[in-house]
């Protein structure tokens, strides 16, 4: 398994080296990948149809709980289908689409990350491993949105996309830590069994809004939805792969995944209920005041993420049922409707529903995809959709605590969400068509056949649902700890409730299609309130936020390193002393103290003489030298006190940093003054009050009792468990590995930077 979800990740390598193979018709070829894993994880449904749980262990971090522990159950299994079935899809008709562009070969590669990175998210047992595969799709979607980034509006749409995502994974971060710590474990499936402790734990609260940060950013829910629109900018195949069918419903799977954990409790169901209840009403209504078809179908896609959070919430068996059935319902669809779009702006150069009509004269079957996925988004039978509609009314009809209400709100969503989908997929090929569009080509096989297969796929569901339901459907409600056995799925339900909601639904929803139609009068009333949308409040907040950053950039960020060092220094001494004048004793025990040797004074005097040598010389390469004295005679010190090979240590460095020193300032004029003298002064009485706050400091150690357990350690563990008999790099290398690795990092960086800056050739330009 670990080999499955890795191998997006060595494709995309590989495709450092084997770029040009793939920028022409070798494109086609990347498709294997998703196919073949595709493939891969089909074989598992008969077991994991009977109830079976694939789980696979790889140490990483196991002394702070963290490894890679993968699990393949109903839930895993269908999000991981989707993302290699869809995947498969887009893959083909991403070389067609971008054909002949000179980074198709970049575009696969980030594509091919993010397929590694969802998979990984979706089959992650511990909560850790899962928080760094959501971070990898954040930062591979940013390149995804952001790959035409010529396009100013592009970069903007991917950072904004990765600084709401990337909040959202802090706070998974954050919910994952406390959620370890409360439960004990890292594993989610440990952690189902104390489910009880956790939630009768005080911190239960904090977890759950720590998860919902997480879940509603991604998922784009109210009022984080608004970077999902602006993520429109990105290239059709993106839109398709992750707005529709996997990364904005990875939200969702944390929401499923973690019901078990933290499910069935007030908070947790009152809150997604909600919270989706708004965001699906919101963005349905916005819906209507779009002319854009990726508006259109961004708008759309957030109502139908409200609606499985709002099915989420409910947690009853009826309602995960009806949301397992959704996401397959949603993610065929709504591919279907994005495949569909590209294909029309990449052959009529225009996305405006208002003038696009007649299209099925030039392109019938890509109008016959648009049919079918129009007819499944309102729910008519005998799609698939039209189970998950019915699913749904009958599992809010189900709700205890105002149903009216609920169903009020449901049906409304439903309605508008017809609306948006008969105008994305049947308008354009509809009506006469354009003299404008009179000339424009069929597109290509590979650019046709991935929506046909889509949207068929919704028919032959609702047609035959028994294939989905105790392979794929099923599963997923078990895996959230509800028994769906009793559950069958069917069009028909007889004369009911239900039934009356769906044809309601249909006919307002065609009444509404007919008589309100997309106009830039519409657009215009929208754009007239936005100033009141989350996006603009948010905005306005990230504008306050961005002038006092500027601010503290002027007076603190001025590019002046006395400043810098300056300011340092004195929060320093101000934290240090405020804490040494409340704790310290300022006592001194002389007899602790070892006699003083001639040599000792004989070395203080030395030092002292450098010191101010330093100071007040008026050479740069006196200061150097002098400077030098200073390291040598502090060697001379440790030598006294019987640290040779720290000794040696501290002459390397001395010796190397006088040598930088002189390598630095050889160039610099002879005498330059930089500072005033009151400046001088100022760095001075730092100085003195700095170096009076380390030694007050090393003289209250000195008077604290000395514990040896530490030391005591390292001395009897260095060789048996290091094979190392000098302690202090047995510490440094071993025991310390870390430490020292990310200091030699640090080095390194600044070694390259220095680098770049001497390597550095700026243009001269033209002064007249």
């Amino acid at each position: 398994m670990l080999i499955a979800i890795l191998l997006g990740f060595l494709f995309s390598l590989l495709l450092v080296f084997t770029g040009k193979f793939f920028q022409g018709k070798g494109g086609i070829v990347s498709s294997l990948i998703p196919l073949v894993l595709f493939g891969y994880f089909l074989q598992f449904i008969p077991e994991i149809a009977d109830g079976g749980t694939i789980v696979h262990s790889y140490s990483w971090v196991p002394s702070f709980g963290v490894n890679l522990d993968f699990t393949l159950d109903g839930l895993s299994l269908l999000f991981s289908l989707m993302i290699t079935g869809i995947g498969f899809l887009v893959f083909i008709y991403t070389a067609a689409y971008l054909k002949n562009h000179k980074y198709l070969d970049r575009f696969y590669g980030y594509l091919s990350i993010f397929m590694a990175a969802m998979l990984g998210l979706v089959l992650s047992d511990n909560l850790i491993t899962l928080f760094v595969f959501w971070e990898l799709t954040s930062i591979s979607s940013f390149f995804l949105i952001g790959f035409n980034n010529s396009n100013p509006e592009s970069r903007k749409s991917a950072i904004t996309a990765l600084a709401i995502t990337g909040f959202g994974g802090l706070s998974l971060l954050a919910g994952a830590l406390v959620l370890g710590s409360v439960g004990g474990s890292y594993s989610i499936n440990e952690l189902l069994n104390s489910s009880g402790e956790i939630a009768a734990s005080p911190y239960y609260i904090l977890i759950a809004i720590l998860i919902f940060g997480a879940a509603f950013t991604k998922s784009a829910q109210f009022p984080f939805h608004f970077w999902l629109p602006g993520a429109m900018k990105a290239p059709t195949p993106v839109s398709t792969y992750l707005h529709s069918a996997t990364m904005v419903k990875a939200g969702i799977y944390l929401l499923m995944r973690m019901t078990p954990v933290l499910g069935n409790q007030e908070f947790w169901n009152s809150t997604l209920i909600i919270v989706g209840a708004i965001t699906m009403v919101y963005a349905a209504v916005h819906t209507l005041f779009r002319k854009d078809l990726k508006g259109i179908l961004a708008y759309s896609t957030i109502s139908a993420l409200g609606i499985l959070v709002f099915l989420i919430g409910q947690g009853t068996e009826a309602a995960l049922l009806a949301a397992a059935v959704f996401i397959v319902v949603h993610a065929l669809y709504k591919a279907t409707l994005f495949l569909v779009t590209g294909i029309i702006d990449h052959q009529t150069l225009s996305r405006d529903v208002t003038v696009l009509r007649g299209l099925r004269k030039v392109m019938l079957p890509v109008a016959i995809a648009g049919f079918l996925a129009a007819i499944s988004s309102a729910g008519i039978p005998p799609t698939i959709g039209f189970l998950g509609k019915e699913l749904t009314y009958e599992s809010t009809l189900a709700l205890v605590s105002t149903p009216l209400l609920w169903i009020a709100l449901i049906l409304i969503t439903k309605i508008l969400l017809l609306h948006a989908g008969f105008v994305a997929g049947i308008s354009p090929f509809i009506g006469k068509l354009p003299e404008r569009f009179a000339k424009t080509r069929k597109p290509g096989f590979l650019l046709w056949v991935p929506p046909i297969i889509l949207s068929v796929a919704g028919i032959v569901f609702g047609v035959f649902p028994g294939i989905i339901e105790g392979s794929l459907i099923k599963p997923v409600v078990a895996a959230m700890g509800q028994d769906a056995g009793d559950q069958h799925l069917q069009l028909w339900h007889g004369f009911n409730t239900v039934l009356w909601l769906s044809v309601a639904t249909i006919v307002i929803g065609t009444v509404l299609y007919f008589t309100v139609k997309p106009s830039q009068k519409l657009v215009n009333m929208a754009e007239r309130v936005e100033y009141i949308s989350p996006e603009s409040i948010i905005s306005g907040f990230w504008s306050l936020f961005n002038k006092f950053s500027s601010l503290w950039t002027r007076i603190f960020q001025n590019g002046y390193l006395r400043n810098y060092v300056s300011t340092i220094m004195v929060f320093l001494i101000g934290l240090s002393g405020y804490t040494l004048y409340n704790t310290a004793t300022f006592s001194i025990d002389l007899s602790s103290l070892s006699g003083i040797t001639v040599y000792e004074i004989a070395v203080v005097a030395i030092l002292l003489i450098a010191v101010f040598f330093t100071v007040f010389t008026r050479s740069r390469l006196a200061a150097v030298a002098s400077m030098g004295v200073m390291g040598l005679a502090i060697c001379l010190v440790f030598v006294f006190y019987s640290a040779p090979d720290l000794a040696m240590t501290q002459f390397s460095i001395d010796t190397l940093t006088v040598i930088l020193f002189v390598l630095v300032l050889y160039k610099l004029p002879r005498y330059l003054k930089l500072s005033d003298y009151k400046t001088r002064i100022k760095d001075g009485v730092l100085a003195i009050a700095f170096g009076s706050i380390i030694t007050i400091l090393i003289l209250e150690v000195l008077a604290q009792p000395v514990h040896m357990e530490i030391s005591e350690y390292y001395a009897q563990n260095a060789y048996l468990l290091a094979h190392g008999k000098n302690v202090v790099n047995v510490i440094l290398v071993d025991f310390r590995g870390s430490d020292t690795f990310m200091e030699i990092s640090v080095l390194a960086i600044a070694a390259i930077g220095v680098f770049g800056l001497l390597k550095l050739r700026l243009k001269k330009t033209d002064q007249r």
